[in-house]
């Protein structure tokens, strides 16, 4: 099994959370290995969050609410995520000392895939459903789930999509409702199961809701105190989200 390009594009870029990743390894604990990699423990949370959706498999393995804020191991795929990030430096290192001109390494950094989108999950193609003008991609996601976005024809073509690519969708958390358990969900939209895993208070804006799906991944929301309380949503509920079509993004690599 191989790991999107996407994530070993990410791994050279932000060699912090690879980092981040081998202190979880040596110490088993989220809040001593963000120590030891000098992140904020939200910072750790949200790193592994990433690295996590963006791979095949979840790299690292959570015990919620273990002594000293969470113990955490990395899963076999996480183990050889290291392995093959040693190779990746080791090449980095030939092709650094093998360039003369420093503007080649700038351009490559100016190209490379960044957004501000909080939530980013891998997906491989299944269909492409021609609609007017728009596009219907329907996505198979780790772990069995599926999703679909809509963009027009002409983003499909221009992004090369077909049967079998691997992408990338991005959601804003601020596109994403939160539903109860067995609340009717809007037709035509997608839907995600999953349970709160945390629910991060902050002042004058909305709650950061943090959901675990089946799959390991996990999903970014954003909802107001009074949302969650109507909604009768804390920290461990059971939780459906749904999002239009039209609100996920697709990214490929370059």
């Amino acid at each position: 099994m191989s790991l999107p390009l996407l994530l070993t594009q990410h791994m050279v870029r932000r060699p912090q959370r690879i980092a981040l990743l081998l202190h979880i390894a040596e110490q088993g604990s989220i809040t001593r290995a963000a120590k030891s990699a000098g992140m904020s423990y939200k910072a750790a949370w949200d790193a592994i969050d990433e690295l996590n959706n963006l791979a095949k498999e979840p790299l690292v393995v959570r015990n919620v609410g273990g002594r000293g804020g969470g113990g955490a191991q990395l899963s076999a795929e996480g183990q050889r995520v290291l392995r093959l990030y040693q190779r990746l430096q080791a090449l980095q290192t030939q092709v650094l000392e093998a360039t003369e001109e420093t503007a080649d390494l700038d351009l490559l950094s100016r190209l490379m895939l960044r957004t501000s989108a909080r939530n980013q999950l891998h997906g491989r193609i299944q269909t492409i459903t021609r609609q007017g003008h728009n596009d219907r991609v329907r996505l198979q996601l780790a772990g069995g789930l599926f999703i679909e976005a809509q963009i027009t024809h002409d983003s499909s073509l221009r992004l090369e999509l077909e049967i079998g690519t691997d992408v990338v969708a991005l959601i804003k958390a601020g596109w994403l409702e939160l539903l109860g358990d067995g609340q009717p969900v809007t037709s035509g939209h997608n839907c995600l199961r999953g349970q709160i895993e945390a629910i991060l208070d902050a002042k004058d804006s909305p709650s950061e809701v943090r959901i675990t799906l089946a799959s390991g991944q996990t999903l970014c929301a954003q909802a107001e105190p009074a949302q969650l309380l109507a909604l009768q949503l804390q920290t461990g509920s059971p939780v459906q989200v749904q999002f239009a079509p039209s609100y996920v993004l697709l990214g490929t690599p370059l």
